[in-house]
């Protein structure tokens, strides 16, 4: 009996009728050792020869993966939101410098120093001149520092979020920043 279908592909053969195929063998970016020439084809021992060993040595340096990323958009509600909590906490370290830095000038009695060469310079026989310790008192320093702790909280919030949109608008133009993030092992 013959086959009147014609040529088949190799996918519709029948049972064990397997045709007799070279294995496909794609071209090589390097040449191999024994090279062929011209981008022939290997016979079956250089293709034999051209296949690569897998590496036996162990890498001494840890891979660092890298990634290059841009930054396209600051989101202006959120540096709002932490520009604001940063600044209070900066506000809050202020007031406490303020509050430590008075209590220690107190102990080594600079105010008391600095306020009799003062009212001894401004007093006349009538008057004890300008009083610095009553001026420079705890609580008066503590309510102007609180008020500039204030305004500065205003000020770096506003600031911040003026910003963001100053970058949205000119990283529109530019691109934004670009930034190379390595990730160690």
């Amino acid at each position: 009996m013959t086959d009147t279908r014609g040529q088949q592909s190799p996918y519709e053969t029948y049972g064990d009728e397997q045709p007799e195929r070279e294995p496909y063998h794609p071209p090589q970016a390097y040449q191999a050792p024994g090279g062929t020439q011209g981008g022939q084809a290997p016979t079956g021992q250089q293709a034999a020869s051209a296949v690569r060993l897998p590496r036996t040595g162990a890498r001494t340096t840890p891979r660092t993966r890298k990634a290059r990323l841009r930054v396209a958009k600051a989101d202006p509600w959120s540096v709002m939101k932490v520009s604001f909590l940063l600044s209070i906490a900066l506000g809050i370290c202020t007031v406490v410098a303020v509050a430590v830095l008075w209590m220690v000038m107190d102990a080594m009695g600079v105010f008391s120093t600095v306020g009799g060469t003062i009212s001894e310079a401004t007093g006349s026989n009538e008057s004890n001149g300008f009083d610095l310790q009553s001026f420079l008192s705890l609580p008066r320093v503590l309510i102007f520092t609180s008020v500039i702790a204030v305004i500065d909280v205003v000020l770096a919030t506003a600031l911040a979020t003026l910003g963001a949109f100053i970058y949205n608008l000119s990283a529109g133009f530019v691109g934004g920043v670009e930034l190379t993030l390595a990730e160690d092992e």
